[in-house]
């Protein structure tokens, strides 16, 4: 069969739309055509996509007019996460893998050009969007990407090194047990962190605890006001020590836009973030933006804490932005083609000089 179909996901905001990764093969000029919208580095997937077959002894088809489609064509794609599904659709328009077997089956994963698959951002958000669809269909990610999105409950998540583990799972007509580089991840929710920085480190400064206590019971945003050297940083730093343990769910909704911004790690899971931007950040780093869309640092302080050191020297303009965030607890970015929204509920602490 010359034409095969391979489901991923795209990343638009903290959406994961659904792909399908079409392949033709056909007689003609040899050529190696990707279309769908497809930013540089997807398209850069041809070459990663031809050595890493060749290196791993499967046949590339160099013969053949080969045809990527990444549908929806209006759909934004972005990163190496298609290098292997591509693999995949080659391998299945070609004959080498069972095509019929691919279904039910989502792939992602960057290939290196030995074969080896590397880790992705925003398996979290993927794994979400499956849940939230009520798919059921199984995951196929590299390591550390499908330790993460086995965060879900009842995912259906399988970790594999390399691209001919993967390859071995759908041979033809042929049974092939799972092996070390095939592995199925168990979706059980780590166990909540507990390291905060502790509040009685800080000696003295009663005062300021005191209102700390009182800002982190009532939800309330506070200013530190105090000469240079008093304590006021070492206090922020532990506000979010006083705030009551994450559930599950704000675990996740805060785990997901840290994978989506790539800065996900295990030994976070269920600690709420505390976000310091440097005075010179700019309204768009605050709030998010870019094109497509990304987080900003009031969405990756979700559930957790924005602290902004100097305060009077940040720009008016990023200032003036956090308004409508403190107020609804989300962040509308609009842009000429496209449009998303992130989640921003943080408790706000400023420090300044007098």
């Amino acid at each position: 069969m010359s034409l095969s179909l391979v489901q991923s996901r795209a990343l638009v905001g903290l959406q994961a739309a659904a792909v399908t990764v079409e392949v033709h093969l056909a007689n003609g000029l040899p050529s190696f055509t990707l279309v769908g919208l497809a930013d540089v580095e997807v398209k850069e997937a041809r070459e990663r996509v031809r050595s890493a077959l060749q290196n791993c002894g499967l046949e590339f088809p160099h013969n053949k007019r080969i045809t990527v489609n990444l549908a929806p064509a209006d759909l934004p794609k972005d990163s190496g996460r298609f290098d292997l599904p591509i693999a995949l659709g080659i391998l299945a328009a070609s004959g080498q893998v069972d095509g019929a077997r691919l279904a039910g089956y989502e792939f992602a994963g960057e290939l290196s050009l030995s074969g080896e698959l590397r880790p992705v951002r925003g398996a979290l958000a993927m794994s979400l969007a499956l849940q939230a669809a009520g798919a059921c269909a199984r995951q196929v990610l590299p390591p550390v990407s499908a330790e993460e999105a086995a965060l879900v409950p009842e995912a259906h998540v399988y970790r594999a090194n390399h691209l001919l583990d993967v390859v071995r799972q759908f041979l033809p007509s042929q049974q092939v047990e799972p092996g070390e580089g095939w592995v199925r991840v168990e979706s059980q929710p780590a166990a909540p962190a507990d390291r905060y920085p502790d509040l009685a480190d800080v000696k003295g400064q009663a005062g300021a605890k005191r209102a700390l206590e009182i800002a982190a019971a009532g939800g309330h945003s506070i200013l530190l006001l105090g000469p240079p050297g008093s304590g006021k940083s070492m206090l922020a730093q532990r506000f979010a020590g006083l705030l009551p343990p994450m559930t599950v769910q704000e675990a996740l909704e805060s785990a997901a836009i840290a994978s989506l911004a790539g800065q996900f790690a295990h030994d976070r899971w269920g600690l709420r973030p505390t976000c310091s931007p440097h005075h010179t950040a700019s309204a768009v780093a605050l709030v998010g933006g870019g094109s497509p869309p990304r987080p900003g640092e009031i969405s990756l302080a979700h559930h957790g804490v924005l602290f902004l050191d100097e305060l009077p020297e940040f720009p008016r303009a990023a200032l003036e932005a956090l308004r409508e965030p403190l107020e609804t607890g989300q962040i509308t970015i609009a842009r000429a083609a496209r449009r998303c929204e992130f989640p921003a509920r943080f408790q706000f602490v400023g420090a300044m000089n007098p």
